[in-house]
This record gives C-alpha cells, sequence and structure tokens, in this order.
C-alpha cells in the first residue's frame, strides 16, 4: 500500500474550497449559506476484525482499518463539497471531521462546516 492510500483532502481542480480556518486569506464572505456536512457509516468486515484481534497482540499499525478509515472520511467530505456545491457555496469554512462508533456495528463519520460564498478581494 502506497501513500495514497493513507491519505486525503481535496485535489487541486476542486471547485468548493475546504478550508480548517474561519476565513481564507485574499477572499472575503459574500454570503453566509449555512451548516452543510456529509455523513457516512460503515461497518466492519470480519476479516478487518480478525487481523486486528491478531495485530493487536503483537502491537503495530492496523492498516486495513486505516484505509478504511481513511475512505470512510474521504467519502463524508465527498457528501460535504456535494451538498454545500447544489445549495450554491463555493467554500466551506472551519471543516471538522466528527467520529463515532455507530451501536457496535460501525463507525460514523460526519464531515461538517460552514457553507459560503466567498470573492477574491482586489
Amino acid at each position: 500500500m502506497g501513500i495514497e492510500d493513507f491519505g486525503g483532502g481535496q485535489g487541486p481542480q476542486s471547485d468548493v474550497l475546504v478550508v480548517t480556518t474561519n476565513d481564507v486569506p485574499g477572499y472575503q464572505v459574500q454570503q453566509v449559506i449555512g451548516e452543510v456536512f456529509g455523513l457516512t457509516v460503515r461497518s466492519r468486515h470480519l476479516g478487518s476484525q480478525i487481523g486486528a484481534g491478531l495485530k493487536s497482540m503483537i502491537g503495530g499499525e492496523l492498516k486495513g482499518l486505516t484505509k478504511t478509515l481513511v475512505e470512510t472520511r474521504n467519502q463524508a467530505m465527498d457528501r460535504l463539497v456535494e451538498q454545500a456545491r447544489a445549495r450554491g457555496a463555493n467554500a466551506v469554512l472551519m471543516f471538522r471531521f466528527d467520529v463515532t462508533e455507530a451501536q457496535d456495528v460501525g463507525t460514523e463519520v460526519c464531515a461538517y462546516g460552514t457553507a459560503v460564498v466567498i470573492t477574491r478581494t482586489a
């Protein structure tokens, strides 16, 4: 598995900018649209649970689970961007992830932030 299997985030050509900050240097917020989120719940398959159990006895990274969580976060972020775009935003400020266990059946990942319209300042 290469480094691309363990990272995420936006590509350079996205039409909706997503940042963790309250503002974007060189841009001004013209309109606040409101909260947007992307949500997904993933169950763990038996193979990864057995592998994780064995790995936990000897220590080390649980690469299969890490890769699954990266995919899950990326899917939640993609859904957030889709919702922001559908509501007319070109940026999401104060982007965050929330990760919780979903009743012992899987992991819930919620990507959320504030959808806005920004324009470049002179």
